[in-house]
């Protein structure tokens, strides 16, 4: 399926977006951190393909996109020195980016997120986040 102008995670995948700190890559898949992360080492996992929702998603393509966000599960914790992981994917209600995607948060034992209130912070400079997105990458392996 062709990327669909506008849409922000297409130029992600297409490359044309330099910022976008990419720590995984597959035919299927592209990962990189969230601009505006509930907290440090926040991914975003997105197909290549322009797809908008889960319902949207190919049954070919169901094994091979959540193997990718099982391996961003336990590469993330593990780069962030984090005990666990949040693994969420809203459906048009509350997609910032019509293009599914597949948010994998690092959690620690009260760090302070409840429910789905999602409070959202900055990198500190673009050199904090592309250090965190060296790690992401060297977590998995």
């Amino acid at each position: 399926m062709p990327a669909v102008a506008g849409c922000s995670f297409c130029a992600v995948v297409a490359g044309e977006i330099e910022a976008a700190h990419v720590v995984h890559e597959t035919d299927v898949v592209v990962a990189f951190l969230d601009h505006r992360p509930v907290f440090p080492g926040h991914t975003l996992v997105v197909p290549r393909a322009h797809l908008e929702t889960l319902l949207d998603l190919p049954p070919d393509l169901v094994a091979p996109y959540f193997t990718e966000v099982q391996r961003l599960a336990a590469a993330v914790p593990t780069a962030m020195e984090a005990q666990g992981s949040f693994v969420a994917m809203n459906n048009v209600v509350s997609q910032s980016v019509p293009h599914l995607h597949t948010h994998v948060v690092p959690r620690r034992r009260k760090d302070g997120l409840r429910g789905f209130f999602w409070p959202r912070t900055k990198y500190e400079s673009e050199a904090d986040m592309a250090e965190t997105a060296a790690r992401v990458r060297a977590a998995l392996g």
